[in-house]
């Protein structure tokens, strides 16, 4: 657990990043209080008066022109939070809760929704104390917030459904004991702050975010590793050809490609070869990887606006005592980041693929076929690229763009939805698949590169290929090869390959 004070408003995807790795004790920065009580002062004053103001004292959706008195509107707040609670399918995971408790935090304490601070604590309460809400994956459609989602998440403050300490599954009741808490009811305004808004659809995609940067990474480096294998040229990673193109990504990947590859004696050993061109899967890396590059940065740039943003409805302005309704709880803009972020998921599979199919076929990498001495009584990495095909027409299958499928819901009012939610919650399965077929590129590459030996590599791939053969060995006759393909997923999955490309990644930096 580490610890952050919060300025509202203000998380970098660092923070993100070390949120949704570890657990967080979370506080506010003190300047926050005074615009959470100017905020409530404003609907505290619309109750007073008795003034019809959507969201504090009418219905909700299609229903807003039903005006509520004032003696059920704490029953309103209720109803609307039991109501909105239709998620179904697995519970979301740990990690992503966190996430969306945070952001979730981190928009209503800008002091633009209207709650009271009591409110705020305890959801701070419940995250410190790590009681996470079961979430059920599925109901979004990411438009007027996440609501069933955010319904479940909002219930177990008033004592309903359950939640997870330490991997228990407790009534919630029983977690909120846990956090020093009691079942509390809510004052108008605040059920429909806490269930509108994108935080569940952002935690996602953010997850998303990171794990494709993981696979990213991963891809770099066996991208080299391959191309050491394969005996392939550097000569297309010369700066010459990437600044023409005027890429930042494609630059900037051809930069890590020629510092991978630098001081390597394979390379050197085949400077004088008749080989006229590699396949695109080598010669084209900077061009594909810098492409996947530049939609990484874009999407964070997204996600990181999005994660401070404030997406409830209505909003309260203090500083004018307006209160108006509008449309940031339309999660748009987290969709298009998240089909964005499904293709490049997509392409870095794909031609990683490419470069186990070059790899195993001795036509075209000059390596013994399929990997493997003895051929024909050893299958070698056969069937293992056959997993990799697998996964990338899989991945194909997911990366159809979510967003443009809307469907109209709450009799027509809601006419328009982003289905954000699930086109980010994809990502988790894509990226899973990616960091496979990546991982198997490692170990082909690793096991193609020391057909080569006494020759080096350079340093740095040396490195890897130490890395590698402490979890899996040389593959010198068919075994079971389940356990080396997990365990080279789950390197890509891990620290010690993005370490090498952290300063090209944008949760490793500010953006």
């Amino acid at each position: 657990m580490f610890e952050l004070e919060l300025s509202p408003g203000d998380l970098t995807l660092t923070d993100l990043r070390r949120i949704y790795d570890a657990p967080v004790k979370l506080s506010l920065h003190e300047a926050a209080a005074d615009k959470i009580a100017a905020s409530r002062a404003v609907v505290e004053n619309v109750l007073d008066t008795g003034e019809v103001v959507y969201g504090i004292n009418t219905g909700f959706g299609k229903l807003a022109k039903e005006q509520i008195s004032a003696e059920k509107l704490e029953k309103l707040q209720e109803n609307l939070i039991l109501s909105h609670c239709t998620g179904t399918g697995y519970i979301l995971y740990e990690q992503i809760t966190r996430l969306i408790m945070v952001l979730k935090i981190n928009g209503l304490a800008q002091g633009y929704s209207g709650v009271r601070p009591e409110l705020i604590e305890a959801l701070i309460a419940l995250l410190n104390h790590e009681v996470y809400p079961c979430i059920p994956a599925k109901g979004s459609v990411g438009a007027s917030g996440d609501l069933a989602p955010l319904a479940h998440m909002s219930a177990v403050l008033l004592g309903y459904g359950e939640v997870s300490v330490g991997g228990k599954i407790l009534p919630a009741k029983e977690g909120l004991k846990i956090a020093g808490l009691e079942s509390m009811s809510l004052a108008p305004k605040e059920g429909l702050a806490l269930i509108n808004g994108t935080q569940v659809s952002t935690a996602l995609a953010l997850a998303g975010l990171f794990t494709t940067e993981n696979c990213f990474a991963g891809a770099v480096i066996t991208g080299a590793l391959s191309t050491e294998a394969a005996k392939g040229s550097a000569a297309p990673f010369k700066p010459e050809i990437q600044n023409v193109r005027r890429q930042a990504g494609q630059i900037d990947v051809a930069v890590k490609y020629r510092a991978l590859l630098d001081g390597s004696e394979i390379g050197k050993s085949h400077k004088d070869c008749d080989r006229v061109q590699d396949p695109y899967c080598l010669r084209c890396m900077p061009q594909v990887m810098g492409a996947c590059l530049d939609t990484i940065r874009f999407t964070a740039q997204t996600l990181e606006h999005e994660a401070n943003a404030v997406t409830d409805n209505p909003l309260v302005f203090a500083d004018t005592g307006e209160i108006l309704s509008g449309g940031n709880f339309h999660a748009e803009p987290v969709a298009m980041a998240a089909d964005m972020l499904a293709l490049a998921l997509a392409e870095i599979g794909s031609i990683s693929e490419r470069r186990i199919a070059m790899l195993i076929d001795e036509n075209q990498s000059g390596l013994p076929p399929f990997l493997v001495r003895d051929a024909g009584i050893n299958s070698g990495f056969m069937i293992a690229h056959v997993t990799a095909a697998a996964l990338v027409s899989e991945n194909k299958q997911k990366s159809h763009p979510a967003c443009v499928d809307s469907i109209p819901t709450s009799a027509g009012q809601e006419d328009h939805v982003s289905m954000a939610t699930h086109g980010a919650r994809r990502l988790r399965d894509m990226a899973e698949n990616t960091a496979t077929i990546v991982g198997i590129e490692l170990l082909a590459a690793v096991q193609g590169l020391e057909f080569h030996r006494p020759l080096q590599s350079s340093g740095t791939l040396e490195n890897i290929v130490s890395t590698i053969r402490e979890h899996v060995t040389n593959y010198k006759e068919d075994r079971y090869f389940a356990p080396d393909i997990e365990a080279a997923k789950n390197l890509v999955e891990g620290d010690d390959l993005i370490e090498l490309c952290s300063d090209l990644l944008p949760s490793f930096k500010e953006i």
